[in-house]
């Protein structure tokens, strides 16, 4: 049976949407006049933030309009720059975006009941998240571990955050646990642990809609953005898509099921 669940912060459980790091991002690109969008800001949400920005300056038209202004594409060095500015702008607005996601914390109700931990990873530092962890917490969320990427060897698509994770809960195999984030990086990570993944497709990062946007859409519309979300966690590796959070439990049900069967992730 599943003894536990290793869940993702921003997106996931917390932030709607994923927005606190997203505007930030923005900002450090033009403060070096380089202009980028929300897409591409948020293609490699979920790894931990220097990396974040080291595969937004390998994109193409971002290393190619940098090259225009300086004369080289990005360095190791104008990463370490933009990261410098990075942390302080996403320190100054964090604890306004850990507002636990509709369904998140009774989700986390019904698993303690039924005897399942609640382990946690994320893309965030562990003093991005000393903000973050309190704000949630005095909100009614506060998993039984974290674990940082900067606490480990590496952060995802790496599945050192998950066998930390593991090991301080005492779960093992890895099969006897389930991953959910709203991230590609996410389901790498899930994957690459041996856990049963599952991608959440509302208030995720992939999604990149916030409560509002998502109530007052056309219904055709986002309904059509949610399957193009599904189909890239779906391709990342994710075992089962779920429209929101709160419905983690019932998978877990059918995950018990089927390993009953002798089914492995």
């Amino acid at each position: 049976m599943i003894k536990a669940v290793m869940l993702d912060w921003a997106g996931t459980m917390v932030d709607y949407g994923c927005f606190a790091p997203l505007q930030v991002f923005i900002e450090v690109f033009a403060a070096k006049g380089i202009e980028v969008t929300s897409e591409e800001a948020r293609i490699p949400m979920g790894l931990q933030k220097r990396e974040h920005i080291s595969v937004m300056c390998k994109m193409d038209r971002i290393a190619s309009h940098w090259h225009d202004k300086y004369g080289q594409v990005p360095s190791e060095e104008d990463i370490d720059a933009l990261y410098r500015d990075f942390e302080p702008r996403l320190f100054a607005i964090l604890h306004q975006y850990a507002e636990p996601i509709p369904g998140a914390v009774d989700l986390t109700h019904r698993l303690r009941s039924r005897g399942i931990q609640i382990g946690s990873t994320t893309g965030y530092t562990r003093a991005m998240m000393d903000i973050v962890a309190p704000a949630a917490a005095k909100q009614g969320y506060a998993p039984d571990v974290l674990t940082a990427p900067d606490e480990v060897a590496a952060g995802r698509p790496y599945p050192w955050m998950i066998y930390r994770n593991a090991e301080v809960l005492g779960v093992y195999p890895m099969h006897h646990i389930v991953k959910a984030g709203d991230t590609v990086s996410d389901m790498l990570e899930g994957v690459n642990a041996g856990c049963w993944t599952v991608g959440v497709v509302l208030g995720s990062s992939e999604l990149g809609l916030s409560q509002t946007d998502v109530n007052t859409m056309d219904p055709g519309q986002l309904h059509l953005l949610k399957v193009e979300v599904a189909q890239r966690l779906a391709e990342a590796g994710a075992h089962y898509i779920i429209e929101e959070i709160g419905e983690l439990d019932r998978i877990i049900d059918e995950i018990n099921e089927r390993m009953t069967g002798g089914d492995r992730p």
